[in-house]
């Protein structure tokens, strides 16, 4: 059994202006994406130029922070935004989610593609592979921030999280990171290191993060303000990624089928 390390979620101060970890973890992620797509950029036959790459981060950055902002405030806490709109500016109290912050992307994407007339699923198919790094280090930031710790349990590996109470916890930022970080990253950079048809890694990638955010929710407490809401069992992150598994298979068979060369 472990005891939770309370870390400061303040990193630093410059002057007056405080700079939270979870807000580094963001920068970190959009950083490490950033140089990896330049990476992917320099293969032969890529198609993308570091100023097309620089182009595309700026887009993806705005999606992920406006839609994963939203998207929590109206997935997870409508009756305290409607109440309190101006909480939707409180990024570094934590607050992000996924499913919004993809929608912001997939959103900020199809703009960005009436910009450069680049195909749209080629766009996906090129920034998937690098999403995992992002989504590791929000999940480092959701540790230090001491928040959606895991249930309660009797594994020796467990952790007590004191704001969460006395028993030991699964430590599911820790679970959420190995699997929507360290796993998916190393599935898809390796299975996009060869040319795939148009869609595939996109398929992939929504059909392995589906999966993997369906199993880590299940070592998750649920969300305080919502609970489980359906079964006694089923919690709103199980609900919003059963579509991307089924868009995930779909976009896959699609591929498959067309097989469309991304270059």
């Amino acid at each position: 059994m472990f005891i939770y390390p309370h870390i400061d979620p303040i990193a630093l101060h410059i002057g007056p202006l405080a700079v939270h970890w979870y807000g580094l973890m963001y920068a970190i992620g959009f950083l490490g994406g950033w140089g990896l797509a330049l990476l992917r950029a320099r293969k032969p036959g890529s198609g993308w130029t570091s100023d097309q790459v620089s182009d595309l981060i700026f887009y993806v950055a705005l999606g992920v922070i406006i839609g994963g902002r939203t998207g929590y405030m109206l997935f997870y806490d409508l009756p305290n935004f409607l109440a309190h709109p101006w909480i939707i500016f409180q990024t570094w109290k934590g607050g992000m989610s996924f499913h919004g912050g993809l929608l912001g992307v997939l959103i900020a994407v199809w703009l960005y593609s009436r910009k450069t007339q680049k195909p749209y699923m080629s766009i996906v198919d090129f920034i998937a592979p690098i999403v995992p790094i992002g989504l590791g280090a929000g999940r480092i930031g959701n540790f230090i921030n001491g928040e959606l710790w895991g249930r309660v349990t009797t594994a020796p590996w467990g952790m007590i999280y004191p704001s969460a109470g006395p028993l030991p916890r699964h430590p599911s930022e820790i679970y959420e990171f190995l699997l929507e970080g360290v796993v998916l990253f190393t599935i898809l950079w390796l299975y996009s290191a060869k040319p795939r048809p148009r869609m595939a890694v996109s398929g992939l990638f929504a059909l392995c993060y589906g999966l993997f955010r369906i199993i880590g929710e299940c070592f998750r407490e649920p969300d305080p303000q919502l609970g489980f809401i359906a079964f006694g069992w089923l919690t709103m992150g199980q609900l919003l990624s059963i579509p991307l598994v089924i868009v995930g298979i779909t976009l896959l068979v699609l591929a498959y089928r067309k097989k469309l060369s991304n270059h």
